[in-house]
C-alpha cells in the first residue's frame, strides 16, 4: 500500500510537471506584437477602431497583440525608436519622417480607394481655373497633413502654381475655410475626396467644384521598427497577403477606418514609392524629413 502511495505521488507530480511545462511552452509560443497607429490617440479610441482587428491579427499569427497608444506623430517615433513598440500603422506623410529617422522597414500598404488631393472653389464663384488662382488666397488644412496641406499644394504645383509666391497660402481648419471662401475672404481650400462630401452635406445651400485635382496619394503603410526579427515580419507579411479580406472586414467596423472600405492590402510597396512625397516637402520649402513640419 505504501509503495502505491509513492507511485501515485510521483505519478501526480509528474504530471504537474509536464502541465507547468506545457504552461510555460504556450507562454513562451504567444510573443508579444506592439501595435500603434498614428491618428488615433488614447487607448480607448484604439480599442473602438481597432479592437476587432486586433483580435484577428492575434488569431491569425499567434502573437499576443497589444495596443501601445500614441500622444502624436513625434511620440510614435520615439517609440518605435526606442523599441518601444514594434509596428506603427501611419500615413504617407508620416512615413517619410519614420524612415529618416528609423529606418523603418515596409510591412504592409493600407490602400484607401480615391484617396487624392483637390483644390474647391465656389461653383459660382470667379476662380474657374488653377490660373484664375495667382495673387489670391488658398487654405490649406491640418499642417503637415498628406491630402489636406502637402497633397493639395503639389497639385497646385504640378499645373504650375509656385507655393507661397504665385499664391498666398493660408492654413485654417476646413470648415471654418470653407465659411471663409463662402464670404470671399479666401478663394479655394484643399482638402481630399471624402472631405468634399463632407463639406456638401454641411453647407447644402452652397455649390463648390474642383479646379485642380492631384494623382492618387501612396497609400498609409505599417511599418516595423528595426528591431523587430524578420521571421515576425515575414509572418505578419504573408497573413495579410493570404487573409487580406478577412483582417479587412474587422479594419473597417471602426467609423473612423471606412476610409479604408473596398481598399486591399498591398505587398509590392517599397520605400521609393514615397518619393512622391518626398517631392510634396520639397513644394512647401522643407528639403529634410527628420522632422514633422508644424511640429
Amino acid at each position: 500500500m505504501m509503495k502505491r502511495r509513492r507511485f501515485l505521488s510521483a505519478a501526480a507530480g509528474a504530471i504537474t510537471a509536464a502541465a507547468l511545462t506545457l504552461t510555460a511552452t504556450s507562454a513562451m509560443a504567444a510573443e508579444k506584437l506592439r501595435f500603434a497607429v498614428t491618428d488615433i490617440e488614447g487607448l480607448e479610441a484604439l480599442q473602438t477602431e481597432f479592437g476587432p482587428f486586433r483580435d484577428k491579427l492575434g488569431a491569425l499569427t499567434g502573437y499576443d497583440v497589444e495596443f501601445f497608444p500614441v500622444s502624436s506623430r513625434t511620440a510614435a517615433v520615439e517609440a518605435l525608436s526606442s523599441e518601444h513598440v514594434d509596428f506603427v500603422l501611419t500615413g504617407p506623410a508620416e512615413y517619410v519622417v519614420f524612415k529618416a529617422r528609423t529606418d523603418a522597414k515596409v510591412v504592409i500598404g493600407w490602400q484607401r480607394p480615391d484617396y487624392f488631393a483637390q483644390i474647391v472653389v465656389m461653383a459660382d464663384g470667379p476662380i474657374k481655373s488653377v490660373e484664375d488662382l495667382r495673387g489670391k488666397k488658398v487654405s490649406f488644412g491640418s499642417v503637415g497633413s498628406t491630402s489636406q496641406h502637402l497633397g493639395p499644394a503639389q497639385a497646385l504645383a504640378d499645373m504650375g502654381l509656385v507655393f507661397n509666391k504665385d499664391y498666398q497660402p493660408q492654413i485654417i481648419s476646413r470648415n471654418v475655410a470653407v465659411e471663409a471662401m463662402i464670404r470671399g475672404d479666401i478663394q479655394a481650400v484643399g482638402m481630399n475626396f471624402s472631405h468634399l462630401g463632407k463639406i456638401r452635406k454641411a453647407f447644402p445651400d452652397h455649390a463648390f467644384t474642383v479646379v485642380a485635382r492631384g494623382r492618387d496619394l501612396p497609400n498609409d503603410v505599417l511599418i516595423a521598427g528595426k528591431h523587430v526579427s524578420d521571421a515576425m515580419l515575414d509572418t505578419m507579411r504573408t497573413v495579410f497577403v493570404e487573409h487580406g479580406k478577412e483582417l479587412l472586414a474587422e479594419v473597417v467596423k471602426g467609423d473612423d477606418n471606412q476610409k479604408y472600405l473596398g481598399g486591399h492590402f498591398l505587398s509590392t510597396i517599397e520605400d521609393k514609392d514615397y518619393n512622391y512625397v518626398r517631392s510634396m516637402y520639397s513644394t512647401i520649402g522643407v528639403d529634410k524629413f527628420n522632422a514633422f513640419v508644424g511640429n
